[in-house]
């Protein structure tokens, strides 16, 4: 319990303290991940910490807030921390068993919005087939932006598959988004414009050595290619054709350095490479097939 005697902390203050134990610990964006923790926890917005930094903060948010600090100085991601995550202007929410969406994933959303949007000039419609969907972000952001498009997000979890559907809901796209247990396409009938995914990519002896934000708390499913880190771009590329519509696309992300490699596994399959997507790195994160003529 706060002692009366003391006066409840400020906004300024949490903001301060939180940067500076964030720093202190070697956290990369420590500003950035303090103002999103005392924001969240405290329900206050970088307006308030500009017009009003000496507001006082209740004890029960100034908490929250604390133990959302410990979480973060233990390794917890500050987005698995807040529950959500934004992406392609989406609020996300995030659940145990979803890949976290990061950034450089808004590539492949980048790499599929054009054919979408000239599919459904051409045909009236545009069906995606989201393999892997985790929270739903590529399929949601696609729904998003392409408002005579359908998606059906496949994923082998159940835990992913109830949390895109809670943020086709939440985002008001529920009525053309469907969720589909399924191991890649193996539950899968008929044919779509678009079979899209960011599928696990890490080479399985790789993942110990990864950030411990993410090796720790990112679902190691999502993570494990297997030991090239190349098994689901083969397990996609031997069935996608029965799968897509004539003249539809496969676009996926891949790892930096694993283009040459997927583009020979798909080449093998029938498929021509029709486009590669840079991100904001400069690393080479999208590809998108067309069947070979």
């Amino acid at each position: 319990m706060q002692d009366p005697r003391r006066a409840p902390p400020t906004l300024a203050g949490l903001l301060a303290a939180g940067r500076r134990r964030l720093a202190e610990a070697g956290i990369e964006d420590a500003a950035l991940d303090a103002r999103l923790i005392v924001e969240h926890f405290s329900g206050t917005t970088r307006a308030d910490a500009i017009a009003r930094p000496d507001q006082p903060v209740p004890a029960t948010a100034a908490a929250a807030v604390e133990d959302a600090l410990k979480r973060r100085l233990a390794g917890e991601p500050v987005h698995r921390i807040l529950g959500f995550r934004e992406f392609y202007g989406l609020r996300l929410a995030l659940s145990k068993e979803t890949l976290e969406p990061r950034p450089d994933t808004e590539t492949l959303v980048d790499a599929v919005l054009p054919f979408a949007r000239a599919t459904v000039a051409r045909a009236g419609d545009c069906r995606i087939l989201d393999l892997g969907t985790g929270t739903g972000a590529v399929a949601l952001a696609l729904l998003s932006a392409v408002p005579q498009a359908t998606a059906t997000g496949v994923d082998i979890s159940d835990d992913a598959l109830a949390t895109a559907l809670r943020n086709a809901r939440d985002l008001g796209l529920a009525d053309r988004f469907s969720a589909r247990k399924s191991d890649w396409f193996a539950e899968i009938f008929g044919r779509y414009h678009v079979i899209v995914s960011n599928p696990p990519y890490i080479p399985a002896d790789d993942i110990g050595i990864l950030q411990r934000e993410v090796r720790d708390h990112d679902p190691v499913r999502a993570l494990d290619g297997g030991a090239d880190g190349l098994d689901a771009y083969r397990e996609i590329a031997a069935a996608a054709a029965m799968h897509l519509e004539i003249g539809g696309i496969v676009a996926l992300e891949i790892g930096s350095t694993q283009g040459a490699q997927v583009t020979r596994i798909f080449a093998g399959r029938g498929f021509a490479l029709s486009e590669s997507l840079r991100d904001l790195g400069g690393n080479e994160r999208a590809l998108v097939f067309r069947a070979a003529e």
